[in-house]
Formats: C-alpha cells, structure tokens, sequence
C-alpha cells in the first residue's frame, strides 16, 4: 500500500463540520518542516517532540487526503503537491509574522509602516526616503509590500494605493499622477534607431503592464487609425514592465514620475512627450477607524511636500 492509499484509511477531517477549516496546528508544523527542511529542526522550533510533528503532519494529510512528503531514503521531502502548497501558504505566514513583529515593535520603537506598489518605492519613495531619515532620525520607518489585488489585507499605519480614489474604511488622497508616456531603453534606440511618429512606433516591439488594451488608447489619441498587435510579453507589475524595458524587449507605456530616476541619468528614454492618462493615480491612504501617530504625521506631511515638488 503506497503513502496516497495509506492516507485514504486515515480519519478525514473534510467530514466533520469544519470542513472548511485546515487544522491549523498541522498547518502550522508543516509550514515550518517545508521551511526549515526537516521534522527535527521543525520540532525544536516549535518546542515539541519530532513524533509530535509528524503526527501533526499526517493529520494534515489526511485532511488532504494528498500526500505532502515522500520518503528518499532516510529523508523526508516534500512532494510535488507538498510544494505547491508550501508556496501558497507561505505568504500567510509571513503576513502573521509581520504582523505579530509591527505589533510589539509598534509598543517599543516610533516606528511608522508604510505600504506601497513596489515601483512606486523603488522609483520615487526610497530615492527621497533619505531626506526624510535625516530631519527625522528618531522616526523608524517600516516599509512592506502594498497588495494592490486586495487591499483589503493592508493593516499598514498608511498606504501609497494605485486606482480611484474609492477604498472603504479609508481617506485617500491624490498623492501623485498615474499618466503614463510610452518608453523604451537607449539600448533599443541604438538597434531599432530614433522613432519619429506613432506609426513608426506601432511597428515596434511593444511590452504591456497588467493589460493590453492600453496600447490601443494611446494610438487612438494620437490619430493612428490601425489597431496595434496585441502581442508582446505581458508583465504583471510596472517593476517587471521596467526589467522589460531596460533589458531591450520593446517599448512600455509607464507611469512618468516612478520612472524619473531612470529617466534623469538616462537609462530610459521617453519616445514621445505624450501622455495618456487612464484616470487611475497614486493616491496616499490613512485608515479612518485609527488616530495616525505624531511620527505618522510627520512622514504623511512630508510625502504631501515631496509630491507637490513633482
């Protein structure tokens, strides 16, 4: 009988009335056996015995009714499956461990967390976060990833959104604007040569951020009548748009004033000065069921400050 036939006999807990719910003890013990590579370093972590852990570990699986390990030797790895949902849990238990962190850090330190699009910290937030660090040095800065496909989760003291405006439970303003102009690397210049006018561009490669329709609007505002191919490589974010625009692939519309950097010391080039704006801009977000700190303040004035100068 091989582990999958094994795990059939075992009691499944998809029968009880939480069937909805892992047992999140075993979930916890397998997060830290696929993480820290082996069920005796696993055990010591979590300050109970390795036969401890692997029960838990078979009490997961049964609720799986999917194999998670599988024997090599006298090594225990994870399995395809094991490892597909290693990756899928991983990132909840890094959101408990921050979260766990900022709250015990939040009652020693003047720490202030701040949530934003990566693009947007690597292009215009971390190159001025320096002027800030030396008015304000006693202010610790904590800054972590935005999920701009549910923001929902963002527990941060402030954000840097990308969108309307519109998120319940929190006052926005218009921090930035999210008009985009078309782009491409010097690199590409010198293999394609300079491009004159749109329908020069068209016949370019093109790189798409998040969708492909984009393109077409900004054609269509320059009085180019033909549709452009909606082929090219399609990048989930503006900070994988850019790797494809400064490793030569074609040209990208982003978003001007992330790409400033970029921009200044001439890396990228922008094509044309013509900007198409989408109605989606950066806005900066407070909750509205907290009162923002004395440091909060000091860093959400300073980020008002720094836009107004953009």
């Amino acid at each position: 009988m091989n582990k999958t036939e094994q795990l059939m006999t075992l009691p499944s807990f998809a029968e009880s009335r939480l069937a909805n719910d892992p047992p999140l003890r075993a979930v916890r013990a397998f997060e830290a056996i696929a993480r820290l590579g082996s069920v005796t370093q696993a055990a010591r972590e979590l300050a109970i015995s390795p036969s401890a852990v692997s029960h838990q570990l078979k009490l997961l699986e049964g609720y799986l009714q999917i194999a998670l390990t599988e024997r090599h030797g006298r090594r225990l790895a994870l399995s395809q499956q094991g490892r597909e949902y290693y990756r899928s849990i991983r990132a909840a238990f890094n959101v408990l461990r921050q979260a766990t962190e900022h709250l015990v850090e939040q009652e020693q330190t003047r720490q202030v967390t701040i949530s934003l699009i990566p693009l947007f910290g690597m292009g215009w937030f971390i190159p001025r976060l320096p002027m800030f660090m030396r008015a304000n040095p006693h202010t610790e800065i904590n800054v972590v990833y935005a999920n701009h496909r549910n923001y929902l989760s963002d527990a941060s003291d402030m954000s840097i959104r990308f969108g309307n405006g519109n998120w319940a439970g929190y006052q926005s303003e218009k921090l930035i604007s999210g008009r985009m102009v078309p782009v491409c690397s010097q690199a590409f210049l010198r293999l394609h040569g300079h491009i004159d006018t749109p329908e020069q561009l068209m016949q370019m490669p093109l790189l798409h951020d998040e969708e492909r329709t984009t393109w077409h609007q900004w054609f269509i505002q320059q009085g180019v009548k033909r549709s452009p191919p909606r082929s090219g490589p399609l990048f989930e974010d503006g900070l994988l748009t850019l790797a494809g625009v400064q490793a030569g692939l074609g040209c990208a519309l982003m978003r001007e004033p992330l790409i400033m950097p970029y921009l200044d010391k001439g890396e990228l080039v922008k094509i044309f000065d013509l900007p198409i704006d989408d109605g989606r801009d950066y806005y900066l977000c407070v909750r509205q069921d907290s009162e923002m700190t004395q440091d909060g303040k000091l860093l959400q004035n300073w980020l008002r400050r720094e836009a107004a100068t953009v």
